[in-house]
């Protein structure tokens, strides 16, 4: 029998991925295309389409070996009918992805946030390691997050559940958020969230290196900020203690609440590693119910860009495959 594929997407900003995925979850082979924005975004299922036909043609494969195609997307979405109401960096307002996709490619198409493929995906082959209970947080130039709970993710009346990265942390005199609050985790623990809260106070601590650095390039990134706590610099471990403070809170009280196995921590913050992770864990056991914490193992996700196109084909295996009877449970 014809081992079949499933097709990931992951659509960014600037790129989106793509991959072919073998059963078993292995990557037979990835790619990534530019993300056409233009037109309000018109292009991109197109794009996608042509890029599916091309690399099928390339590897001497036809389209029969698809299963179909599991997308992720940034936005606001409504996951049964793959309508996206809103994705502001792509252009798209009240938009029928899936289907649309499934127009231009003559595959079944699943579409979920990108930040719940990204957990599905840890939780498949990465450092979620099978845990069918999971908690997905992903620091980047934002704050994600996926809630999987049985080995399904949490998507809530209306396909909001995971925002982690809007939990208030700050209910008076907080930094205004791109969502429209203020006080937001993703103010004070998003990479450029790190950022800002050492540069606010850095006119307080001209002993530390971040000093020198802000005065030459006038701006902070979050690496600046884990590489001085490295070395030693005090004013850099306050900031990184304030924000695991707030970040480790927020953790703690979801983890009261749904009682994971696995807390994952992913996203380009989560490079600094154990400088980001100890700090981390020390605020988290401080506020979560002891037996949560017990059960509660942290990790660093191991996936990298590869979390979404893995947790895409994770929705074909396992709402679309089984769904059809394409291929055997």
């Amino acid at each position: 029998m014809m081992e079949k594929w499933y097709v990931g997407v992951d659509l960014g900003g600037t790129t989106i991925k793509m991959a072919f995925i073998s059963e078993k979850g292995n990557i037979v082979e990835k790619w990534e295309i530019p993300t056409d924005i233009t037109n309000e975004g018109k292009n991109i299922t197109k794009d996608i389409a042509k890029a599916l036909q091309d690399q099928l043609q390339e590897l001497g494969e036809k389209k029969e070996k698809l299963v179909g195609i599991g997308m992720g997307a940034p936005g606001f979405i409504e996951m049964e009918t793959g309508f996206i109401y809103q994705a502001v960096n792509i252009g798209w307002r009240n938009y029928p992805l899936k289907e649309s996709l499934e127009e231009e490619t003559g595959l079944p198409v699943i579409i979920d946030n990108d930040a719940n493929i990204a957990a599905l995906g840890e939780m498949w082959r990465g450092a979620g390691d099978g845990a069918k209970d999971l908690l997905c947080v992903t620091l980047g130039t934002g704050v994600g997050g996926g809630i999987v709970a049985n080995g399904e993710i949490l998507h809530g009346t209306n396909g909001m559940a995971g925002e982690i990265g809007h939990i208030t942390v700050l209910p008076e005199g907080g930094t205004p958020c791109n969502c429209g609050k203020t006080g937001c985790l993703e103010t004070i623990a998003s990479a450029t969230g790190i950022a800002r809260v050492a540069a606010a106070g850095i006119k307080e601590a001209p002993y530390s290196v971040l000093a020198d650095i802000f005065q030459k390039s006038g701006e902070l990134t979050s690496k600046d900020i884990f590489d001085a706590v490295e070395q030693g610099d005090l004013y850099a471990k306050e900031v990184v203690n304030h924000i695991c403070f707030h970040l480790g809170l927020a953790i703690a009280n979801l983890a009261n609440a749904i009682n994971p196995e696995k807390i994952v921590i992913g996203g380009g913050v989560s490079k600094a590693g154990n400088l980001l992770l100890t700090p981390l864990q020390k605020s988290f056991e401080t506020y979560a119910l002891p037996r949560v914490a017990e059960g509660s193992d942290f990790a660093i996700a191991t996936l990298g860009n590869d979390a979404g196109v893995i947790g895409g084909a994770w929705l074909v295996k396992t709402k679309l495959a089984k769904k059809d009877k394409v291929i055997p449970s």
